[in-house]
Formats: C-alpha cells, structure tokens, sequence
C-alpha cells in the first residue's frame, strides 16, 4: 500500500515538474539543448569505439568506455523493459515535443546514464578534478534537456544519473580491467605488430582494413539516422 502511495505522489511530482520545465527558456535556448543532448545518444560513444579500436589505438580507452556503454546495455534496456514506463507525450496532453520521438520506454534515461558514466570516466583517465566537475555538472544539464525536450520525466534522468554512477565504479574496479585482460590476451594472436597511440598505418596500407573502418564508421551513423530517414519516407 506504501509503494502504491508513494509511486502515485512520485508520478504526480514528475508531471508537475516536467509540465513546468517543458519549453523552458524559448526557442534558442531549446535548440541548444537539443545540440547538447547529443552527447547522451550512443552515436558518439560508439563511434569512439570505433575510432579507438581500429584507428587510433588505445586498450585502456577503448576498455573504460567500451565497459561502461556495454553496463548501460545490461542496467538500462533491462529495467526500461521490465517498467514499460510510457513517455510524458504519451500520456501528458500539453507536453510539446521538442525533438524527434523516442521510441523506447522512458525509465530510465539512457542519455542520463550515457553522459554522467562516460564523463566520470574521462575525468578519471585524465585525473583531473576540475574537468570531473565540469563533466558533472554538463550531465546535470544534459539531463535537463531530456525533461525541458518533453522527452523524460524528472525521475527518469534523476535515476539514469545515478545508475551512472554506479556504472562508473563498478567499470573502474572491475569491468574494464577484465576487459584490458581479454584485450591484452587477444593482443598475443595479433598478426601484424600492434601500434600503440598512433594512426593505425593499416588505413593508408590496406584497402581492406580501410574499407572495414568505413563500413563501421556508417554503420553507426546510418543506426543513428535510420529513424529519421524512415520519417520523411513516411511524409513523401
């Protein structure tokens, strides 16, 4: 009875709030919130992947932010299926939506998760405070725009924040140095010398490798606008 109470007074807190936030500070202020919200999105951290895997080699970041965006696959997806949370503008009559749908569940918030775990983890490769709280407060504003968008509830991002947190030390004590030990095995079968913090020179000496790195690198970015492509197929 106490949950069911408390999960009531939580629901009607989110639509007040989000009710109020929604188009908050006018059209320029929402176009860059959206420009911002960017870095929430899977695009950008896969394509890092991407970059530090095959073309600008690096094991540790390529563990740290391999780690922590395969953590979010197995804390987010999971839990968005298992609440089946519907979004504020499916359910809320006045929410304006500010960018394209999202069609996933809205608890919790990927982007909040994405941008608070990576950024602590960049701050904690390149040990610097001041770029961690820096890092920390552009999530908090990140996971601002995902409410201002019309996109999330309050307590969807409150909650993917957090989980990045957890993410980020549970990446740092214990997934990405597993991973650095597979990726370090796997180094031992390699059947070219491997070059460390350089441009992979295989780029410019095999067309193959090159045609690979291409074929990712679109991968990635056609994932990111298949939706909308299949928008203005829709509206043609």
């Amino acid at each position: 009875m106490e949950s069911k109470v408390f999960i009531y007074k939580l629901d009607r807190w989110d639509q007040k709030v989000i009710l109020k936030v929604n188009g908050f500070g006018g059209k320029n202020f929402t176009v860059l919130l959206r420009i911002l919200s960017f870095f929430g999105r899977e695009t950008i951290w896969l394509l890092l992947m991407v970059f530090y895997l095959f073309i600008w080699y690096d094991s540790v970041l390529f563990a740290h932010i391999g780690g922590t965006f395969l953590l979010g696959l197995a804390f987010i997806v999971p839990i968005k299926k298992i609440f089946k949370r519907s979004r504020p503008f499916e359910t809320l009559k006045n929410i304006k939506i500010l960018e394209r749908k999202p069609t996933s569940r809205s608890f919790p918030s990927w982007h909040a998760y994405n941008v608070i775990s990576q950024g602590l983890i960049i701050g904690y490769l390149l040990n610097s405070i001041v770029f961690t709280i820096i890092i920390v407060f552009f999530a908090i504003i990140v996971s601002f725009s995902r409410i201002q968008l019309g996109v999330h509830y309050p307590s969807d991002v409150i909650v993917g924040y957090l989980i990045g947190i957890i993410g980020f030390f549970l990446v740092i004590t214990i997934i990405a140095p597993l991973l650095l030990e597979i990726v370090r095995i796997i180094e031992q079968f390699s059947f070219y010398e491997i070059q460390y913090h350089m441009i992979n020179s295989l780029l410019f000496d095999n067309i193959w490798y090159s045609l690979l790195c291409l074929g990712l690198i679109g991968l990635i970015i056609f994932i990111a606008i298949f939706k909308r492509i299949k928008e203005l197929v829709k509206k043609c």
